[in-house]
């Protein structure tokens, strides 16, 4: 009995030994690298809210608001699966490659896919994918434009008064140099006003041009303190 007792004690040991050495490598893997990844929602149709999912889960269950975007999400190093969704409008997904201490940026669009002889025309969820680049301490903004019309002449009002053309292509990134070191910078495409780009510290203010459920040009402005880049 005593024998049998001496047994239990030391498989319970050993168990519990082993429970405790998992605990320490799962707190170590939590403590391990990250990368980032980041969303702009620029889908104007469909209905209700965007559903954004990575790895078959729900970044947030309520769903994204059109121009909502999100902060750096961590994820561990590897390959993972980015599904959108939005009733109304085919799905769209793709790979992204996690790497650590690099974010990821995602701008989901939509557009119009023309009339096949097997299929009709239909809307469909594109997804323009931006990587960093390491950035210097100059104060930048990069325009993105998801927008239908194939080239934009975005202007930004400078230190000087004056208002500066920026051309930016549909799905490239055009940068300008930032004259002003604090304040607002306003922004306008035509006769339409966009977004103001608030300037703080250096860094890259990435400003996102897309279309909204009317046709009429938006845009949202984030900073991103590294250079951006299609993928």
């Amino acid at each position: 009995m005593i024998f049998k007792r001496s047994i239990l004690t030391v498989l319970v040991g050993i168990l519990i030994a082993c429970v405790m050495h998992g605990r320490v490598l799962h707190a170590q893997d939590a403590r391990g690298p990250f990368g980032f990844v980041r969303m702009l929602n620029a889908v104007s149709m469909g209905v209700g809210k965007l559903e954004f999912m990575i790895d078959a889960k729900a970044v947030r269950p309520d769903g994204y608001q059109l121009g909502n975007v999100t902060g750096g999400i961590a994820l561990k190093p590897g390959i993972c699966k980015i599904l959108f969704r939005r009733e109304g409008i085919r799905e769209g997904e793709t790979q992204v490659k996690v790497v650590a201490n690099d974010t990821t940026i995602l701008i989901p669009f939509a557009e119009q896919v023309p009339a096949t002889e097997n299929q009709p025309a239909r809307w469909e969820i594109r997804i323009l994918r931006l990587k960093q680049h390491e950035a210097d301490d100059q104060r930048t903004a990069s325009f993105v434009s998801v927008s239908c019309q194939p080239e934009l002449r975005v202007e930004i009002r400078q230190s000087d008064g004056g208002w500066h053309p920026v051309f930016v292509k549909r799905l490239g990134i055009a940068r300008a140099a930032i004259q002003q070191a604090r304040g607002y910078l306003s922004v306008r495409c035509g006769e339409r006003p966009l977004s103001a780009i608030s300037v703080g510290a250096s860094g890259n203010f990435v400003s996102v041009v897309y279309d909204d459920e009317n046709g009429l040009l938006q845009s949202k402005t984030f900073q991103d303190y590294k250079y951006l880049s299609p993928d």
